[in-house]
């Protein structure tokens, strides 16, 4: 049994949310090596690498995945996690699991936060690979209660639902919360108020009005400035085990026998170029990532007997499209082990 000592350099996880307009997006931009999976489409004006915009729960599930077993980048973003949940919720929604109903004693809820606990965990891969994970998301303001004499007041929350905020904090090494910060002077003459000021800061502290933390001992207020804890970044950057963009080519020594099966990934497949405009781009997106053709994803369903063998690709109904969406690793094995296997 290994005991250990003294401080584990590792990949950081840091929560970024703030209001409306303040640069979330900028700010994450400046992290090392950036790769965004920019789920509201906030990143356009920006020069930065990016997936496609997800269109399901299954596709942002891959690009993780795909980040984890690639390392095409040294830090993975998340650009908003809440535009996130709401694609978590459609899935869902799909499956049954999200209703606008409130009589189901909370049961979404639970679904929701286990589905978002899946994704916290492959994040956790990708930070286990030496990866930066940055989340971002918007703020917003509920009212607290508070049973003491502070009574009710308003402060700022991750804009999440209540079962999934608290996830994303316990996760996170950091929470940064950015605002404006504005200073009240009262006119003694007038006894009038005027606000003025408006610098962009970020707060690291936990207090009343707001959610934040770090483990790095940063001043509680700070200016909105990625190189207040670029010195952080850049040391657990270069503490890690550097990201391997290209496989290095062995020296030439002589030729060994492979025992094992080398499986090597299917680029013989062309890319899709056309996908019936009567599939979703929910499916159409999946059906990208993974080569299939309109004719195999037909033959899917006709194999499956959800649909009779002569069923045309527009009369295929939309709840049938979200089911396979949202069983797509089921709809994959079907078509790999019944269908192209003959």
């Amino acid at each position: 049994m290994n005991i250990s000592s003294g401080k584990v350099p590792k990949a950081q996880k840091v929560v970024l949310y703030g209001v409306e307009g303040i640069g979330k997006s900028t700010f994450a931009s400046q992290f090392p090596n950036p790769l965004f999976i920019d789920t509201e489409d906030s990143t356009l004006h920006m020069n930065v690498q990016r997936f496609d915009k997800p269109t399901s729960w299954t596709m942002l599930l891959q690009q993780v995945e795909f980040v984890k077993q690639n390392k095409p980048c040294q830090t993975l973003v998340i650009d908003t996690i809440d535009w996130a949940e709401e694609i978590c919720k459609r899935h869902l929604m799909a499956q049954g699991k999200w209703t606008d109903s409130s009589n189901d004693y909370g049961a979404k809820y639970i679904a929701l936060s286990k589905e978002f606990g899946n994704l916290l965990n492959k994040l956790s891969d990708v930070i286990d690979q030496g990866i930066h994970v940055v989340v971002t998301a918007h703020a917003w303001l509920r009212k607290k209660e508070e049973p003491d004499e502070m009574g009710a007041f308003d402060r700022y929350e991750l804009k999440l639902e209540k079962k999934t905020a608290p996830l994303v904090k316990e996760w996170a090494d950091m929470v940064l919360f950015a605002n404006y910060k504005m200073i009240v002077i009262t006119d003694s003459k007038t006894n009038s108020k005027k606000a003025t000021g408006g610098q962009r800061m970020m707060f690291t502290t936990h207090r009343p009005a707001w959610d934040a933390k770090n483990r790095m001992g940063l001043a509680d207020e700070l200016p909105f400035d990625y190189g207040q804890i670029a010195q952080i970044i850049n040391e657990a950057t270069m503490a890690i085990s550097p990201v391997q963009t290209q496989t290095e080519q062995p020296l030439a020594t002589e030729p060994q026998v492979n025992t094992q099966p080398v499986i090597e990934p299917d680029f013989g497949r062309e890319a899709i170029v056309e996908v019936s405009p009567h599939i979703p781009k929910s499916i159409a997106d999946l059906m990208q990532l993974d080569h299939v053709t309109t004719e195999e994803i037909m033959a899917v369903i006709h194999t499956g007997g959800f649909m009779p063998v002569d069923t045309p690709v527009e009369n295929v109904p939309s709840d049938l499209w979200d089911y396979l969406v949202t069983n797509w690793s089921s709809a994959m094995n079907l078509l790999n082990t019944k269908i192209r296997a003959f």
